[in-house]
């Protein structure tokens, strides 16, 4: 009786081991199947299956509502939206971008050598600025932006040409853990010698889409841009919402189709210097 007692009992045990497994995985597979259902990734149009080269659409200015906000980030194609902090939408955009697979970058105001100083936004960084101040307003500006896993230069042309501003802005990146785009709206600019001193993983815009608002000119630079891909390997353009915006989406809407026949479209995360992955800078 003893010997059928503890056969039973470990009957007992085997059934409630094998129910509480089952409940577990079942679990643990609707919490996975939620997981992922969240984390899909909006549908976009295939890219090629071989191909080296790449292009890095980057559109700045999101944050007030500006014309083509819509248009750009309904694109078929993942790109990257630079987002201005301390704006009536500057979350709003943020998040829409960031759900739909498109990486999130802080787009720093930042002083130029001319310019309506009106253009810049809240809490511009200005050369005259000292550099604890100058910290504080890159730090605020990377907390008003959420997912942002980079930062670049809104103007900027004199404040990117001064090596202590630099410095001070790009030491904040370094903590944070996020690259800096350069978007060269100055031939004088020390970011690459600053980023390469500090650490800071570092990309260069190589096209301007539409510094010139018209149909035109954006067709004008596309073609640049298609010239370029024929002899390198990768492609960073900026376009931008507000007056150029429909224009440019636009345009990148009718040209991505035959682009993509040859190249691959992707964030800037994705295109990231090899040295600086390996390295995780």
């Amino acid at each position: 009786m003893e010997n059928k007692g503890h056969a039973a009992d470990g009957s007992i045990r085997r059934i409630r081991l094998w129910l509480a497994v089952a409940v577990a995985i079942g679990s643990l597979s609707a919490a996975s199947l939620s997981a992922a259902a969240a984390a899909e990734p909006i549908p976009m149009t295939p890219e090629p299956t071989e191909t080296s080269s790449r292009i890095a659409i980057v559109i700045d200015d999101f944050g007030n509502r500006m014309k083509g906000t819509k248009e750009m980030l309904e694109l078929p194609v993942h790109l990257t939206a630079a987002v201005m902090p301390f704006l009536p939408s500057t979350r709003e955009d943020a998040e829409l971008a960031h759900a739909k697979g498109h990486d999130v970058i802080v787009h720093l105001p930042m002083e130029p050598v001319r310019g309506n100083p009106n253009w810049l936004g809240p809490k511009a960084i200005l050369t005259s600025l000292p550099d604890e101040e100058i910290r504080k307003r890159v730090e605020e500006a990377i907390a008003d932006v959420p997912h942002a896993v980079g930062m670049n230069n809104h103007m900027g042309s004199k404040a990117t040409a001064d090596e202590r501003v630099m410095r001070a802005v790009l030491q904040v990146c370094t903590e944070k853990g996020l690259f800096f785009l350069d978007s060269r709206t100055s031939y004088k600019t020390v970011v690459p010698k600053v980023a390469r001193e500090l650490g800071v993983p570092l990309l260069q815009n190589d096209v301007f889409l539409d510094d010139v608002y018209t149909a035109n000119h954006v067709a004008r630079q596309l073609a640049v841009v298609r010239k370029k891909l024929e002899k390198d390997e990768k492609c960073v353009v900026i376009g931008h919402v507000g007056p150029p915006g429909l224009i440019t989406s636009g345009a990148l809407k009718s040209a991505i189709p035959e682009l993509q026949k040859k190249v691959k479209f992707v964030t800037l995360s994705q295109i990231l210097p090899d040295e600086a992955l390996k390295t995780g800078q």
